[in-house]
């Protein structure tokens, strides 16, 4: 995959026989891939993609992708957008993209480490960062995360490291 582009999932298995793929979307709720219009599959851009909610899965067509063969040559491939394609957010917003190789600093202004990723628990998101020790810090505004600062690179959260 090429530098830069966002992953949003795979192409998992074809649909009939008009060329039409199923895709493992990556994405939350998994029907939102379907907004993006032009995806990169391969490393070749697909303009006009037609994509839809089926059932438990999503599924999309590519022009010039018009025959079975043709889908199954995409099998196991990434779907990915240029990050133009991502919608502005509000400035309370974040992608997680946007979060990940922050500085994370404490309350006592002790620099925790950096944003590696982060992940869902159902209750909350959670940031993983690595620094002399990976730590899990909840994504809980304003509670544990005091403030993020995409411009300075820095999240300033209130936490304090068990003993």
């Amino acid at each position: 995959m090429q530098s830069g582009l966002i992953t949003l999932g795979k192409v998992a298995g074809h649909f009939g026989v008009q060329g039409w793929v199923k895709v493992f979307s990556y994405t939350q709720p998994m029907e939102n891939i379907t907004v993006y219009r032009d995806w990169i599959v391969g490393g070749q851009l697909y303009q006009g993609v037609k994509s839809k909610k089926h059932g438990k899965t999503v599924i999309a067509y590519f022009k010039g992708v018009d025959n079975r063969s043709k889908a199954e040559a995409l099998m196991g491939l990434e779907v990915a957008i240029e990050p133009t394609q991502l919608k502005a957010l509000p400035n309370d917003e974040y992608y997680w993209r946007d979060l990940v190789g922050l500085q994370v600093i404490d309350q006592h202004d002790t620099v925790l480490g950096v944003v590696d990723s982060l992940f869902e628990t159902g209750a909350n998101d959670v940031l993983v960062v690595k620094g002399d020790a990976e730590v899990l810090i909840p994504f809980v505004e304003p509670e544990t995360v005091q403030s993020v600062s995409l411009t300075d690179g820095i999240i300033r959260v209130d936490w304090q490291e068990a003993e």
